[in-house]
C-alpha cells in the first residue's frame, strides 16, 4: 500500500486520489510580526568563527566551494551542537602569511566542534551559548575541509561524524563520553580524492547505516590551469576543466568496517561532478533512493531495486535535466513534501542565468518541472544557489524554502573587492497553492547581507519549536539564523529512535492526522542541502490548531505504528515498538 493511499484512508476529510492538498487546502494567512523573522546570533552565542579558504591568489578550484557545517547532538543532552568545517593552505611551502585573507591572530584555523550550553529561564526565555570543545573531543581534521555527514554507524546510540575533504575523508567515531576517535583507515572509508557532500543511509534495510559519498572532480594542484571568465579576467575554472570523480557507496558490514560496493550496486556507473546529495523514498515502495546534483552534467536519481543495487532513473523520472532539456550547474538539493500530498518533491539550486528548479513528484517517482508555474525559477534568477532546505519557517503546515547564495565567478563591478563573490540569501514563502513568493526583504537585516554562502544546516537550535539555520560562508563569518516567528503558531516536535538500536531512525516517514485536516508527512533525515548535516528530529507546524494529533510512523524496518493524542508545543521522543 502506498503512503499516499494510507493518508487517504485516515484523514477525516479525505483527499481524492491524485489530488494534492495544495489544490484543495485553505488559503495561507500572512504571519503578522513586527520584529525581525530571523536574527544572526552566531557571534553573540560564541560562534565567532571566520572561515579560512587558504587562497593565495592562484585561484585553485577547491578554494571556492566550502564550507558546509553540521547540527548534531553529539553528547545526547537534548540540544543541538555545532560542527564547523575549515580550510587550510593548499600549496606546499605556503604559510598563513601568504594567504589573501590570513586568519586573525596566530591560531592555525581548524575544523571545530561546539557544545550547545543552552540556558532556559523559568519564564521560558532562552539564551544560546556555545563552548568550543574541539581539543577535548579529539577531533583533528587533517585535510582541506569541505563538508560533513552525521549518523550513528555502529548503533551505539551516539552520533558519529564523517568529514569530506579535498584529500582523504575522515570518519570520527563517537565514544559516547564527549570524545571521538579517528577510525578513517580501519573503517575503510578514507578514499583519497575530492568529496563534497555525503549521506548516511540504510539502503538495504538491515539496520546499519551505510554511507554514500558524492565526489566532485579529478583535480590536483600540479595540473592547475589558468582560466578566465567571460570578461577576460582570470577566475576560477569551471568543472569542464577536469574529469568527474566517481561517487562511492559504502556498505556497512556491522563490525565497524565498510565495503566499497559502488561497482556492483550503482549499476551503469554513470557519474558527474557531484555537489549535492539527498536520500528519500521517492517512489513510495518503502526503500530509500539517492538523488545526486551534478555540476554542469545530468543529475542522477538512483532508484533502489530492493536487492542491494540501484538504477539511475534520472532521465526517465524527469529530474536529470531542466524543463528545456539542459544540464545545469546543480549545487544544492533538498527533498520535501511541499504540496502536502504525501510524496517527496525536489528543489535544486543553480547558476544566476539558469534559475533554481522545482521537480514535483506525482507519487510514483515521476516528476514534472514546475519551476515556472511555482515562480521559484524566476525568483532565483541572478543568484548562485548552494545550500538549500525545505522548512516551515512560520509553522503554518506548509514547507517554505531557503536558498543560500554565493557566486563562483567574479561579480562585475567589484574590482576593488579581493573576493568579489558575495550575494544575498533568499527566503521563499509557500502560498499553499503550488506557488511561492519571495519574502527576503521582510525576513530581517541578516538577509540584507552579501556573503559567499555555501552550506546550510537546519535544526531547532534553541528547542523553542521553530527551525533555525546554520550558514557557512566562504572566507566569511558563520551565521546562525535564529527563527523568531515560527513558534507563534502551534507545533509538534518528534525524535524517532529504534527499539533495540537507540539511534535516530534516518529514513523513517512520519505523518500527523487531525480532525478535518489533511495528513502532513515528513521524514527523518540528516542529509540534503549542500555539504551539511541537519538536526535529524522532525518538526511539524500546526498553524493555529492545538489539537493533539495522531502520529503514524513508517519505520525503515517496514513496521508501521500509531501514537494517539501526542502532546503539542513540545519535543517528544517516540521509540519503535512503543506504538500501536
Amino acid at each position: 500500500m502506498s503512503i499516499r493511499f494510507v493518508a487517504v484512508l485516515i484523514v477525516t476529510t479525505p483527499l481524492l486520489a491524485g489530488c494534492t492538498a495544495a489544490a484543495s487546502g485553505p488559503a495561507r494567512a500572512e504571519q503578522e510580526w513586527d520584529g525581525e523573522w530571523f536574527t544572526d546570533q552566531a557571534e553573540a552565542a560564541g560562534l565567532d568563527v571566520i572561515h579560512f579558504n587558504g587562497m593565495s591568489g592562484e585561484l585553485h578550484m577547491p578554494e571556492i566551494l566550502p564550507p558546509g557545517g553540521g547540527l548534531l547532538d553529539y553528547d545526547n543532552d537534548g540540544d543541538i551542537d555545532v560542527f564547523l568545517v575549515q580550510g587550510r593552505m593548499l600549496e606546499t611551502g605556503k604559510t598563513l602569511r601568504d594567504a589573501v585573507f590570513p586568519p586573525a591572530g596566530s591560531v592555525t584555523p581548524a575544523s571545530q566542534l561546539f557544545r550547545n550550553d543552552l540556558e532556559v529561564g523559568a519564564d521560558g526565555s532562552r539564551r544560546l551559548r556555545f563552548t568550543d570543545v574541539t581539543a577535548e573531543s579529539g577531533i583533528t581534521v587533517s585535510g582541506y575541509g569541505m563538508g560533513i555527514a552525521a549518523g550513528d554507524y555502529d548503533n551505539d546510540g551516539c552520533v558519529d561524524v564523517y568529514v569530506t575533504v579535498f584529500g582523504k575523508n575522515q570518519l570520527f567515531h563517537n565514544n559516547c563520553d564527549g570524545t571521538f576517535t579517528d577510525v578513517s583507515r580501519e573503517s575503510k572509508t578514507d578514499d583519497d580524492g575530492w568529496a563534497v557532500s555525503a549521506a548516511f543511509v540504510d539502503y538495504d534495510r538491515d539496520g546499519w547505516l551505510d554511507l554514500f559519498v558524492g565526489n566532485y572532480l579529478h583535480y590536483s594542484l600540479d595540473r592547475h590551469e589558468d582560466c578566465h571568465n567571460a570578461a577576460g579576467q582570470q577566475d576560477y575554472c569551471t568543472p569542464d576543466a577536469s574529469r568527474p570523480q566517481p561517487d562511492v557507496l559504502y556498505h556497512n558490514r556491522g563490525d565497524g568496517t565498510f565495503l566499497n560496493v559502488s561497482a556492483r550496486a550503482l549499476v551503469g556507473g554513470e557519474f558527474g561532478p557531484a555537489l549535492g546529495v539527498t536520500t528519500a523514498d521517492f517512489d513510495g515502495d518503502g526503500w530509500i533512493d539517492i538523488y545526486v546534483a551534478n555540476d554542469g552534467q545530468e543529475n542522477q536519481l538512483w532508484v533502489n531495486q530492493r536487492d542491494g543495487t540501484f538504477r539511475n532513473m534520472g532521465l526517465l523520472a524527469g529530474v536529470a535535466l531542466s524543463e528545456n532539456g539542459n544540464a545545469e550547474a546543480s549545487m544544492g538539493v533538498d527533498a520535501g513534501d511541499f504540496d502536502n500530498d504525501g510524496d517527496e518533491d525536489l528543489f535544486v539550486t543553480h547558476l544566476p542565468v539558469e534559475g533554481n528548479n522545482l521537480y514535483v513528484n506525482d507519487g510514483s517517482g515521476l516528476f514534472e518541472d514546475l519551476s515556472v508555474s511555482s515562480r521559484l525559477g524566476i525568483l532565483s534568477l541572478g543568484h548562485t544557489g548552494f545550500g538549500t532546505t525545505w522548512f516551515d519557517f512560520d509553522n503554518d503546515g506548509w514547507l517554505d524554502l531557503l536558498a543560500v547564495n554565493g557566486a563562483i565567478m567574479r561579480v562585475a563591478g567589484r574590482d576593488d573587492d579581493p573576493f568579489p563573490y558575495g550575494e544575498r540569501n533568499l527566503l521563499f514563502h509557500n502560498l499553499g497553492n503550488g506557488r511561492f513568493e519571495s519574502v527576503t526583504d521582510r525576513a530581517g537585516a541578516v538577509f540584507e547581507l552579501s556573503d559567499v554562502g555555501r552550506g546550510a544546516a537546519l535544526g531547532d537550535i534553541d528547542n523553542d519549536g521553530d527551525l533555525d539555520v546554520l550558514v557557512g560562508n566562504n572566507s566569511g563569518p558563520v551565521r546562525l539564523l535564529v527563527n523568531n516567528v515560527g513558534n507563534r503558531n502551534h507545533w509538534l516536535g518528534l525524535r524517532l529512535v529504534g527499539e533495540e538500536v537507540p539511534r535516530d531512525m534516518l529514513g523513517a516517514k512520519v505523518a500527523i492526522m487531525r480532525t478535518g485536516r489533511p495528513a502532513l508527512w515528513r521524514r527523518v533525515r540528516a542529509d540534503g542541502s549542500y555539504a551539511s548535516a541537519n538536526d535529524p528530529r522532525v518538526l511539524f507546524g500546526l498553524d493555529s490548531s492545538a489539537e493533539p494529533p495522531t502520529v503514524r510512523i513508517h519505520w525503515p524496518s517496514g513496521r508501521v505504528e500509531d501514537w494517539f493524542n501526542v502532546s503539542v508545543d513540545r519535543w517528544t521522543t517516540l521509540t519503535e515498538g512503543g506504538g500501536r
